[in-house]
């Protein structure tokens, strides 16, 4: 019937709905965690600056000691040496950090693109539990008009019952009318008669 059908579709709407409504909350535990990625992605990116710092820092003061070094003359060579030793080791500290850095800034603008991603996809879901809410609302709409059609259809058939026992009734009544006529008529008929006899 109309009334079960309505039903199983609010049902169906109503599981949809809570369906779309996990979904939303995954997407949004996912964006979440983007965001997570996105802020230590950023620390990382800091921290490696401040390691970028320090070998622009050593590397100067590697230069400082090999001119000092170059400046004792004999007695600066061994020193030299390991100016020479820290100001490469510095350089290589500073290579690696750009590489570094360059690598989490690409991490940082895909998790970016990605959170965006997920963000669109969280309002999407958002967008998707509203209007499964709104079908469910008008399937309960709908089931609640068929019940009350159904009410309503039941009460016109107990009208037309009701209307077709007072037709009876009243086609008794007239077939008591005409019976009772009938009876006064032969009465009123003996009546004359008897009347007659006295003339």
């Amino acid at each position: 019937s109309n009334t079960e059908t309505a039903l199983q579709a609010n049902r169906l709407a109503m599981s949809a709905s809570e369906a779309a409504g996990r979904g939303g909350q995954a997407v949004g535990e996912v964006v979440a965690t983007m965001s997570d990625i996105t802020a230590s992605s950023r620390k990382i990116a800091d921290i490696i600056g401040v390691i970028d710092g320090i070998a622009f820092q050593t590397n100067i003061l590697a230069l400082n000691a090999a001119v000092e070094a170059a400046r004792a003359g004999e007695q600066g060579r061994g020193f030299a040496v390991v100016a020479g030793e820290v100001r490469a080791l510095a350089q290589r500290s500073a290579n690696a950090a750009k590489e570094i850095k360059t690598l989490i800034g690409a991490s940082v603008d895909r998790v970016e693109s990605g959170a965006r991603i997920v963000d669109g996809a969280g309002k999407t879901m958002e967008d998707i539990v509203t209007q499964v809410k709104r079908v469910s609302d008008l399937i309960a709409e709908i089931s609640s008009s068929t019940a009350e059609q159904s009410t309503g259809v039941a009460q016109v058939d107990q009208a037309v019952v009701h209307l077709d026992n007072i037709t009876q009734q009243n086609a008794a009544l007239v077939e008591q009318s005409t019976a009772a006529s009938e009876s006064l008529k032969q009465q009123a008929t003996r009546l004359v008669d008897a009347v007659n006899v006295f003339r």
